[in-house]
């Protein structure tokens, strides 16, 4: 992989790291569903005037939009709004890595290795552990929540698979027209404030949340993804891939700059478990060049979410 590859995937790691720091401005000033559904509403009306369509059967696209999009989205979005610790929550939806291996297993009837069951117990046992830890605090909650996320993304990759799309960008922006109006449904049916968020745009938390907003969908996104797409077209997935593993080291680390939160010294080493886990479970052998799991980690948007 040449230098200039390696120093653009870790550019893509650091923008999705900071894309959670992005949501947790955003959910300072929309309610949680009403911000997940303005988040896919500003991609999804240029992507239908101006992107290409990806070519794909309709049902795999919308597979893809409810699982990746919108499902993992409502739960994670929801989970940050409760409590879940912005650095803890971009660790915890890397649990989407296993979760696609196990979920590959049982209805693609993928082979999983000793390797992968052995990488994918490690991962669990340490989401356990943070699990555990939180629920010493009363949050257990945000945890489950996020982990739905977390598992809602795996369901969204094997429509991903199943699509077997061409242009790997042009799906995943298309995938955005899919969550806006669900999410909007259940926005004004179960949340208030939206007109209110609308109208106060101009304080100094309106002006932090459009600012969120636009870092997600330019920088997490369109920038994001559309290197990470490029990279996995010029090298292996399995050289590339593992540098998403360093987006929760920047989401912690710049949720701990900048938001000042401070993980308890069990779950930075239940999170160490968990990375390693993740990798151990999601890399086929070196000599394959392939990587089970890898769909979880091409269509990253802000988490990647994310």
């Amino acid at each position: 992989m040449p230098t200039r590859d390696r120093l653009l995937a870790m550019l893509v790691a650091f923008l999705w790291g900071c894309n959670f720091l992005a949501i947790h401005a955003m959910l300072g000033q929309f309610p949680p569903l009403f911000a997940a559904a303005l988040r896919f509403l500003v991609i999804a009306i240029p992507t239908i005037l101006f992107v290409p369509w990806p070519k794909v059967k309709i049902r795999h696209l919308l597979g893809y939009g409810i699982g990746f999009g919108t499902l993992q989205f409502l739960f994670l979005f929801i989970g940050m709004d409760i409590g879940m610790p912005t650095g803890l929550a971009s660790l915890v939806l890397q649990a989407s890595a296993p979760f696609t291996v196990v979920l590959g297993a049982i209805f693609l009837r993928e082979k999983v290795s000793a390797r992968q069951w052995t990488g994918i117990s490690l991962a669990v046992f340490g989401m356990a552990v943070i699990a555990w830890q939180q629920f010493e605090h009363a949050a257990l909650l945000p945890v489950i929540l996020t982990l739905l996320g977390a598992l809602s993304w795996a369901f969204g990759n094997l429509s991903t698979r199943a699509a077997k799309p061409s242009n790997a960008l042009h799906f995943t922006l298309w995938m955005s027209v899919v969550p806006p109006l669900p999410m909007l449904a259940l926005s004004f049916g179960f949340e208030d404030g939206q007109w209110k968020s609308l109208t106060t745009l101009g304080t100094s938390t309106g002006v932090v949340g459009l600012l969120g907003l636009a870092y997600v969908v330019l920088l997490g996104t369109v920038a994001g993804s559309g290197i990470w797409s490029t990279l996995m077209t010029r090298n292996a997935a399995g050289v590339v891939a593992p540098f998403s593993l360093l987006v929760p080291v920047v989401g912690i680390t710049m949720s701990f700059l900048v938001l000042h939160e401070r993980p308890a010294p069990l779950e930075i080493a239940a999170g160490l478990v968990v990375i390693g886990g993740v990798l151990l479970g999601s890399l086929k052998k070196r000599a394959q060049r392939s990587v089970t799991g890898a769909g979880s980690l091409v269509s990253v948007s802000s988490s990647s979410s994310t």
